[in-house]
């Protein structure tokens, strides 16, 4: 029986019904350069459908052979361990498919153009409505998502360098939404005190969510104490003819067989400095409780552009609405509110109590929980093409399965868990090394400190 292609999407997914109709274009984008072959997509949390349904669709569409393909930008948790963890477990309950998979967007020339668009045409607009800036007299702030991943976060200063390089700004910096340092906040303010009469923030993002509102909404606070500068907001990336070529071009890695990650970078594979205790985790996914559980609430003030505000018991008191602590993995115990590392205090953040605090003794248990190893075979995927398989044996003890815990140190994503249902964790079991630089002053901490 000769075999048939297929293409799956797989994407993060969002509270936002925005982003979701966003990372649906992508989907069908590549169905009108791939006609002959079914195209489908999926996410690992919210949004609906979620990837294995999309593996279903391919399924039963006849497909033998899958070209997932993951819409990320660059190869952090989501790329390296969740979806590899979705697809091997899909592939393992149906042996009759084949799931190849590609490599993230990354640093791509394509991409470099895509987001020197974004900022021209901010630069654009700026200049006809609020009068003629020279590029020397400008800063670039690209903002990237942050991870716990160094290699993922560089990228980004790369990213920086060659907009910076190629546009000829005055001056370029790069922060983070969160996870990592500094964050939009510290980063701009830090950026205001260098003189330059415009700052041009522009989300290094695919697609809308709570993370861009919550960087225009860092970007309107800072602007206010600095009424000399002249802040501009640029648009994320989207739908840019060159992204989506440039997922055009992961696909026909895959078929060339050319679709290799970046491993010798990876902190799951190599001593990168500083994330030794990284070494070896398991490969799987931490997104099983947030699966297809939908975004935002249907009556939100909001109206399915999510900002995070309903994550705020005060706020859901205010507007009529439902109110469940945000998931922590404590459980058999009570659903406490895991540490929400971005919510901005303009957007009614419920962490916003915090900025006049002491540390607290929960979260520092959280942030320093250290990480357990247990034997494991450690894959990045379904034939990913780095052809490295290796077993770990971290002397992991037994571990009581009544008493399951397992803490999650933000790895590049909307990590506003908001239901409150139960679930049985009995045979599952997981740890995260804590991010090192958690109580970094400018990173995720410093939200808890009074400015």
């Amino acid at each position: 029986m000769s075999e048939k292609l297929g293409i799956m999407v797989c994407g993060h997914g969002s509270r936002n019904q925005n982003a979701a109709k966003e990372f649906a274009v992508i989907a069908e984008a590549l169905r009108a350069r791939n006609p002959d072959m079914p195209v489908e997509y999926g996410y690992l949390e919210f949004c609906n459908p979620v990837i294995s349904a999309g593996l279903d669709s391919l399924r039963a569409q006849g497909v033998t052979r899958v070209l997932a393909v993951p819409g990320m930008l660059f190869a952090a948790g989501h790329a390296k361990n969740d979806i590899p963890s979705v697809l091997n477990t899909y592939q393992a309950q149906n042996p009759g498919m084949v799931i190849n998979y590609g490599r993230e967007l990354g640093i791509d020339l394509k991409m470099i153009r895509a987001a020197g668009d974004r900022i021209q045409e901010a630069i654009d607009e700026a200049n006809a409505e609020l009068g003629f800036v020279d590029k020397h007299d400008t800063l670039l702030m690209v903002v990237g998502r942050g991870s716990s991943d160094p290699d993922a976060n560089s990228n980004a200063s790369k990213v920086m360098r060659m907009l910076w390089e190629g546009m000829g700004f005055g001056w370029g910096e790069t922060c983070y939404s969160g996870v990592t340092f500094p964050l939009v906040e510290p980063g701009l303010t830090h950026a205001a005190k260098l003189g330059y009469t415009r700052i041009i923030v522009f989300p290094y993002f695919l697609f809308t969510g709570v993370l861009v509102k919550r960087i225009y909404s860092y970007t309107d606070e800072v602007a206010a104490r600095h009424p000399e500068i002249q802040f501009v907001k640029a648009s994320y990336l989207n739908d840019h003819p060159l992204v989506l070529d440039a997922f055009q071009d992961r696909v026909k890695e895959i078929l060339e067989g050319a679709a290799v990650m970046n491993c010798q970078m990876c902190k799951y594979r190599e001593q990168v400095l500083g994330f030794e205790a990284d070494i070896g985790q398991p490969q799987e996914s931490h997104h099983h409780h947030v699966e297809g559980i939908g975004g935002g609430l249907e009556n939100c003030p909001c109206k399915g552009d999510c900002d995070a505000s309903c994550r705020d018991p005060d706020f859901c008191k205010e507007h009529g609405l439902p109110w469940t602590p945000v998931h922590s993995h404590a459980e058999p115990h009570s659903l406490e509110p895991a540490f929400d590392y971005g919510a901005s205090t303009t957007l009614g953040g419920k962490y916003g109590h915090l900025l006049n605090a002491a540390p607290d003794a929960g979260l520092d248990v959280v942030m320093n929980t250290p990480s357990s190893g247990k034997s494991h075979g450690h894959e990045h995927g379904p034939n990913c093409g780095c052809g490295h398989h290796h077993d770990h044996d971290h002397g992991h003890h037994h571990h009581d399965h009544d008493a399951h815990d397992h803490h999650h140190h933000d790895h590049g994503h909307d990590h506003d868990h908001g239901h409150g249902h139960s679930h049985d964790h009995a045979h599952h079991d997981h740890h995260h090394a804590p991010y090192p630089h958690a109580d970094h002053p400018l990173g995720p901490k410093s939200m808890q400190k009074k400015k």
